[in-house]
């Protein structure tokens, strides 16, 4: 699966993530609710979830935003246009589901930075974000993994870890594997990561690219954040949201 990164000049490398925002949803179980709205685009109160995402992104001190874009592209493009405060926002576009792995590599081609921050558009967790940065480059992984105490759901990644915070398995969904910890769908991943996703294939970064890294002894490290992910996959946790992130 090993795929080689594109030699950069140092001078384009920066110490602040780029992050990737994948966003490219439909967010087909949401219809009952959002109509045919992209699934970030999605109301809290007055507001796209997407514009809370990037609030985060924005006071924990991120420049650089890409935003991995798939169906109702536009509308999502024509909202943010090219900045939201004082972030910068580039586009990818899928013209075919590639699935999250495919959407993350199509967005690689952007990222400027030595490694990027990845997260779901249809997700949002309080977890301190710089301190997942600085924890990822001190243990000098490929791949972290945000992952957060297990709420009893069954429809989440389950993780779990080691004595040294090591990923050690990684079942997407299985409601018959017990676990502590819920993927929170936040990761950051080294440039050599984003790189050895197979260009141009439909591949999940949970079914696919978390198991294989795992079982392939490619360093995958855990940040537990002792919180809640707040995500709004399904019409009852969209509502449940409402009263949750109001705040934000």
């Amino acid at each position: 699966m090993t795929r080689r990164s594109p030699t950069r000049d140092a001078s384009c490398m920066n110490n602040t993530p780029d992050v990737i925002v994948l966003c490219g949803g439909a967010g087909i179980r949401l219809r009952s609710v959002v109509e045919d709205a992209p699934k970030s685009m999605a109301r809290i109160g007055h507001r796209p979830f997407l514009e809370l995402l990037l609030e985060k992104l924005d006071r924990s001190g991120f420049r650089r935003v890409i935003l991995a874009t798939g169906y109702q592209a536009e509308a999502i493009r024509d909202f943010f246009g090219g900045h939201f405060r004082n972030l910068e926002l580039l586009y990818s576009r899928e013209l075919t589901p590639l699935g999250t792995g495919g959407a993350l590599r199509n967005a690689a081609e952007l990222v400027t930075s030595d490694a990027a921050l990845v997260t779901n558009g249809d997700s949002y967790t309080d977890a301190d974000l710089t301190q997942f940065v600085i924890d990822f480059r001190e243990a000098k992984a490929d791949v972290s993994v945000l992952i957060v105490p297990s709420d009893g759901r069954d429809d989440c990644g389950t993780v779990t870890v080691d004595d040294d915070s090591a990923i050690t398995s990684f079942n997407e969904k299985n409601p018959l594997v017990a676990s502590r910890y819920l993927n929170a769908g936040i990761y950051m991943l080294s440039r050599r990561a984003l790189y050895d996703i197979p260009e141009g294939a439909r591949v999940s970064i949970e079914h696919d690219l978390l198991p294989y890294w795992v079982n392939y002894r490619r360093p995958v490290k855990a940040f537990v954040f002792h919180g809640s992910c707040v995500d709004i996959g399904t019409p009852e946790r969209y509502r449940d949201a409402q009263d949750l992130l109001n705040f934000v």
